[in-house]
């Protein structure tokens, strides 16, 4: 893409949108022949994206990151100026030092916290925060920022609750103690997570996914159960969905665009025991345009997309462009993706928004 000379806004028509170009501050790449399948779809549309760690084994050292990020360049096509931010996987045993190493690698940009057991990969995960404090008051004094899955994993709490009990008995007292910590949440679902990020004092954010954007829990049940709108955090009511629109157009800083594009095969998400998560990285900003288009503020759409999350992550805005332009076009029903089937979310549908 070549450098506008313009405001990208001086650009722009009910037709045609150009953007600085966005970044995607959550998505999973995973690893091998599937990771070079998605990546180009991530490298197409976004000039960097901050990369999960849950693959097996987790990514859980510096030297783990930056072996990744090097598979992920040498899959990159040639000319491609993508920049993977790579993150470690927060455990039980992660040490002081090995955050100070993260920190001073200039590859690692943050710190996911999963919840044992939250989500996919993740039973790795942290089991008790407090065993964590001395790494997080590192984190904080360096000023590497904690990536947070803001659910609670106790089995006796309702799934749709999870989140909201999460900012009460976690992150709350997390906050009271380090109020100096980067904490990005993310992939927020429900109203209380966005009110919470938006009237909070200190250094919080949060990102927000299409698809938690676009759909409310019915699309799980329409016509029998739908096994490719399932992810996790599951999708929440209708009010919740509202107000996630609200924030994520409101122009505020605190909010950001984090796909959590997570690609699955058809086989392990159509199954007696189905995986969690949403491929949205080949047609993501397409999908975001449409959820600002249909409460009239793409003029909000550079800001959540482009310029909010490095400002919070303290990078540089890209200095390339992206257009979008109004025309209808089929998402495909399958991808084949590292040698097997991928359903993207929508799949067989039409969208009026297309990357040119």
């Amino acid at each position: 893409m070549a450098s506008s000379p313009l405001p990208a806004s001086d650009a722009n028509s009910p037709e045609r949108l150009t953007l600085i170009r966005p970044d995607d501050w959550h998505v999973h790449l995973r690893d091998g022949a599937m990771m070079r399948d998605v990546l180009q779809d991530t490298a197409r549309q976004f000039g960097r994206a901050i990369v999960m760690p849950n693959l097996k084994p987790p990514v859980t050292t510096t030297a783990q990151a930056v072996s990744y990020r090097q598979r992920i360049m040498d899959a990159l096509p040639g000319g491609s100026r993508f920049d993977p931010l790579m993150t470690l996987y927060l455990t039980n045993d992660t040490t002081a030092d090995e955050i100070v190493r993260a920190r001073a690698s200039g590859v690692v940009h943050g710190v996911k916290l999963y919840p044992a057991g939250a989500t996919t990969n993740s039973a790795a995960g942290v089991s008790d925060l407090s065993k964590c404090m001395q790494v997080l008051a590192t984190m904080q004094e360096v000023g590497m920022p904690l990536l947070v899955h803001g659910e609670v994993t106790d089995p006796v709490i309702d799934i749709f609750d999870r989140e909201a009990v999460f900012i009460d008995r976690v992150l709350a007292p997390l906050r009271r103690d380090l109020p100096g910590l980067k904490i990005v949440f993310e992939h927020i679902t429900t109203s209380d997570a966005a009110h919470y990020v938006a009237q909070s004092d200190g250094p919080i954010a949060a990102t927000i996914t299409a698809h938690h954007l676009l759909y409310n829990r019915n699309e799980l049940f329409k016509g029998g159960i739908n096994p490719h709108y399932y992810c996790l955090p599951v999708l929440k009511r209708e009010w919740h969905r509202l107000a996630l629109v609200e924030a994520a157009t409101s122009g505020s800083p605190r909010f950001f665009l984090g796909t959590d594009s997570a690609p699955h095969t058809r086989e392990s998400k159509e199954a007696a025991c189905g995986c969690a998560g949403c491929y949205t990285a080949l047609h993501a900003m397409e999908l975001y345009a449409k959820v600002f288009d249909q409460v009239g503020k793409l003029d909000k759409l550079e800001g959540f997309a482009s310029l909010h999350g490095p400002a919070f992550y303290g990078l540089p805005k890209n200095t390339e462009t992206i257009t979008l332009v109004r025309k209808a076009w089929s998402i495909p029903s399958e991808l084949h993706v590292g040698g097997s089937a991928v359903v993207p979310l929508d799949g067989g549908s039409v969208l009026e928004w297309q990357l040119a």
